[in-house]
C-alpha cells in the first residue's frame, strides 16, 4: 500500500494473527510452513507482542520436518534473550499445543499419539523446551509440578494426553540426579491422593454385601423387637399383644442388655472391607450399569502412567528405593548436582495405557472377561494403595512389598487381545498365583502351606482365650504345633515378650498351641515393635470373623 509511517500493517497483522496461528495445526505441511513463515517475519519486525506466539511455537518445535523445527526453536531462543520467563510462563500451555499439532498431523483415524520421537536415542517431542526452562531451578520445579498436576484425577485430563506428558516426562534430557528424583517424589505424593480417591469412589459404586444384608435380616428382629413392643404397635410378622406390665419389665431387660450388640457395625464393616479381597465376590457387587467400571478404568490410566514413569526413570538412572525415599525437595540444590548416568536400551512402555487406548473400551461394551480384567486391576490397585499408605516408621520394612505389589498391578492389563496369549489369566491363575497373599488372611505372612519357623512371631486364636490379638513367639516346633513364648500388647501399641510371676523371681509365660491355632504368620513388626497398620487391621477382620462363628 504504501503507507509505511502509520502502522498499517501492524493493524493487519493482528486483525489476522489469530487465523494465522491456528494454521499450525492444519494437517497440510505446507500450510503450516507457511503459517510459521508468517510468524517469523511478524515477530522479527516487532509488529505483536511475543508473548502470544510462545506456546505455538513449542507446538511446532514437534513438528516432524527439521527445517520448521529449528526455525521454531530459534524463535523460542531470542525470545527467551529478550524477555526472561516467557518461555516459562506458557510452557505448559505449548505442550498441550503439541498434542494437538500431532493430533492434526496423525490425523482422525489414530488412536493413540506418543510424545517421543523414534531415532536412534527415543528423544521427547519437548526435549528443547525442557532444555531452555531446566536452567532455572524454580522454573524447573514449577513447570514439572504443573505437568504432574495433570494426572490428578480432579484435573479430568483425556487418557491421550496424559500419555503423551508421560512420554515427554520420561525422555526429557535430564542432567543432574535432582530433576528425575524430584519427580518420582512428587509421583509418590499425587499416588497417594489421587489413588485414595479412586478406590474410594469405586467402592462407592459396588452393590452391598449380599451376606451382610442375609445377616442383618437375621438379626434385626432380636434387635428391634423391644421397640416395637415398647411402642405398642404390631408391626412385626407374629407379635400380636403389646404392652402390659410383663411385656415392660422383658423390654427393660432387653434394653439392658442392647448394648452387647453395639461391637456388630464394626463386625460388618470389617466383613465388608475384606469381602473386596476376591474376584467374584467384587464381581457380584458390581453395578447394573457399566459407567463406574469405565470410569475406574479411564481415571486409572493416570495412576499407571506414573508408576511405569517412576520404574523407569529408577531403572534408566539406576535410582536405588533408599535414595529415592531419602530425596526431599527441601534439601540444598549442591546435595543432588551430580550428573546422571544413563542406562542403555531402556525404553518407557505404558503397555496397559496403550491397550487400552487401542481397545477403545469407553465406546465399547463390556464383556465378562473385561470386566473381570478390571476388577483384577481394582485389586491390585488396592494392594498397591494398601502399601503406599503405612506409617513412616514402616518405611524400611516395606519397599518389598511395595515394589511387589507395584509388579503385580502393572502386570495385569485392562484389556485382553486375542493376540496376546500370555497376557490371558485363568481362575485358577488368578486365585492361587496372582495375589498368593489375598484373601488368604491366615498365610498373609507367609507362603501358602508353609510352616511358621523358630522365631517367627504369629497370631494366634485358642479355643477358650478371649484375648484380642493373640501374639506370640515360637520357640520350638512340634508334631501338631508349636511352644511359644506369649507376648503382650495391643492393636496399636508396642508388644513385648509377656512374663508370670513364679514366687519371686519372674519366668517367661510360655505355652502350647496347635498348628489350627495359627491365624497369621511371620508378622513384622517395626522398629517401635508395633503391628503394621494393614497387619492390625487384617487381625481384626479375623477376630471378627472368629467370634461371628463362634
Amino acid at each position: 500500500m504504501g503507507d509505511i509511517s502509520s502502522g498499517m500493517s501492524s493493524s493487519i497483522m493482528q486483525l489476522y494473527l489469530r487465523p494465522v496461528l491456528d494454521a499450525f495445526f492444519h494437517t497440510e505441511a505446507t500450510v503450516r510452513h507457511f503459517a510459521l513463515r508468517g510468524i517469523v517475519l511478524t515477530l522479527s519486525q516487532g509488529l505483536i507482542h511475543p508473548v502470544q506466539c510462545v506456546p505455538y511455537l513449542i507446538a511446532m518445535g514437534t513438528d516432524p520436518d527439521p527445517t520448521m523445527r529449528n526455525k521454531a526453536d530459534q524463535q523460542l531462543v531470542d525470545i527467551d534473550k529478550k524477555y526472561t520467563g516467557f518461555i516459562h510462563m506458557k510452557a505448559v500451555a505449548g505442550m498441550k499445543m503439541a498434542y494437538q499439532v500431532q493430533q492434526a498431523i496423525a490425523g482422525p483415524e489414530a488412536t493413540v499419539l506418543r510424545g517421543f520421537r523414534e531415532d536412534h536415542t527415543h528423544s521427547a517431542l519437548c526435549s528443547r523446551l525442557f532444555s531452555m526452562v531446566r536452567t532455572n531451578r524454580t522454573h524447573r520445579r514449577a513447570f514439572l509440578l504443573s505437568l504432574l498436576n495433570q494426572f490428578d484425577d480432579s484435573a479430568k485430563t483425556e487418557v491421550n494426553l496424559l500419555l503423551f506428558i508421560a512420554d515427554n516426562l520420561a525422555y526429557f534430557p535430564y542432567q543432574s540426579q535432582e530433576e528425575p528424583l524430584f519427580i518420582m517424589h512428587h509421583v509418590d505424593i499425587t499416588l497417594s491422593v489421587s489413588g485414595s480417591n479412586l478406590l474410594q469412589s469405586f467402592k462407592e459404586s459396588l452393590h452391598k454385601n449380599p451376606a451382610l444384608k442375609k445377616k442383618k435380616r437375621i438379626n434385626s428382629p432380636q434387635i428391634k423387637k423391644p421397640c416395637y413392643d415398647a411402642d405398642g404397635r404390631d408391626n412385626t410378622r407374629s407379635n400380636t399383644n403389646a404392652g402390659g406390665d410383663g411385656g415392660d419389665d422383658d423390654d427393660g431387660d432387653e434394653e439392658d442388655a442392647a448394648p452387647r450388640e453395639t461391637p456388630q457395625p464394626p463386625e460388618s464393616d470389617s466383613e465388608s472391607d475384606s469381602d473386596l479381597e476376591d474376584v467374584d465376590a467384587v464381581m457380584e457387587r458390581l453395578p447394573d450399569n457399566p459407567g463406574p467400571l469405565v470410569e475406574f478404568s479411564s481415571a486409572s490410566q493416570g495412576v499407571l502412567l506414573l508408576l511405569v514413569l517412576k520404574q523407569h526413570l529408577k531403572t534408566l538412572y539406576g535410582f536405588s528405593d533408599s535414595k529415592i525415599q531419602k530425596y526431599s525437595p527441601a534439601d540444598p540444590a549442591k546435595v543432588y548436582e551430580k550428573a546422571v548416568n544413563r542406562k542403555s536400551n531402556v525404553h518407557f512402555n505404558p503397555r496397559q495405557t496403550v491397550d487400552f487406548l487401542e481397545a477403545g473400551l469407553v465406546s465399547s461394551d463390556l464383556s465378562g472377561q473385561v470386566k473381570r480384567n478390571i476388577v483384577r486391576q481394582f485389586l491390585d490397585f488396592k494392594l498397591l494403595m494398601e502399601q503406599l499408605d503405612r506409617d513412616e516408621e514402616d518405611e524400611e520394612v516395606n519397599t518389598g512389598a511395595r515394589n511387589q505389589a507395584i509388579s503385580a498391578l502393572l502386570g495385569s492389563p485392562t484389556s485382553r487381545k486375542p493376540h496376546q496369549p500370555n497376557l490371558m489369566e485363568t481362575e485358577d491363575q488368578d486365585t492361587a498365583d496372582e495375589r498368593p497373599f489375598k484373601g488368604r488372611p491366615k498365610t498373609a505372612g507367609s507362603a501358602a502351606g508353609s510352616r511358621a519357623e523358630v522365631l517367627d512371631v504369629v497370631a494366634l486364636c485358642c479355643p477358650g482365650n478371649r484375648e484380642r490379638p493373640q501374639i506370640a513367639r515360637v520357640l520350638k516346633r512340634t508334631s501338631g504345633g508349636y511352644t511359644v513364648h506369649w507376648m503382650s500388647g495391643s492393636y496399636g501399641g508396642p508388644w513385648a515378650e509377656s512374663r508370670l510371676r513364679d514366687g519371686g523371681r519372674l519366668v517367661p509365660r510360655e505355652g502350647a498351641v496347635q498348628e489350627a491355632d495359627v491365624i497369621y504368620r511371620r508378622i513384622a513388626l517395626t522398629s517401635g515393635r508395633k503391628l503394621k497398620s494393614r497387619v492390625a487391621q487384617t487381625l481384626r477382620a479375623l477376630y471378627a470373623a472368629k467370634d461371628g462363628k463362634e
